[in-house]
């Protein structure tokens, strides 16, 4: 199975409330740069599952992106905003992925939870910072319980 693990574009410093920052101009740029890049070094992207924080930088870096990929099934998921719990959106992943039987799973979320979930695919790996747009690809065997890094793109 393989992890997505993508960090939203550059967002606004200011506004209403943190989950209502927007990308800027430079964030929705960078995050096509990243999913086209990805799919000219890898291949289509083509995902089972999509799941983005319900935060407005994370959804407005999916609705830049996903011209250039592919999502079956796409479904907002309030676990992963900026604190949400690693380990519990590592134990959703797993679960989902074998009920509905997925190969390839897409999340576009933010600091700091995107480190600590690579690092949780990734036993032996510290949390990497991400950069804004950036993205990793994690081959993960459920039945081994162990993960590796792939590649990871940032623009």
């Amino acid at each position: 199975m393989k992890i997505f693990i993508m960090r939203h574009g550059e967002a606004e410093a200011l506004a209403e409330s943190d989950a209502q920052r927007a990308l800027t101009e430079r964030g929705q740029n960078d995050s096509i740069i990243v999913a086209k890049a990805c799919a000219s070094q890898y291949g289509p992207m083509d995902f089972d599952k999509v799941l983005v924080s319900p935060y407005l930088r994370a959804q407005e870096t999916w609705q830049a992106i996903a011209p250039y990929v592919s999502g079956h099934c796409v479904d907002v998921c309030d676990d992963i905003t900026p604190y949400g719990q690693a380990d519990d959106v590592f134990d959703y992943i797993l679960a989902i992925s074998e009920h509905e039987s997925l190969e390839n799973v897409l999340l576009v979320s933010h600091l700091p939870l995107v480190g600590y979930l690579v690092s949780e695919f990734v036993k032996d790996i510290p949390a990497p910072m991400f950069t804004t747009s950036s993205l990793y690809c994690v081959e993960y065997d459920p039945k081994k319980r162990k993960g590796e890094v792939l590649w990871s793109v940032r623009p």
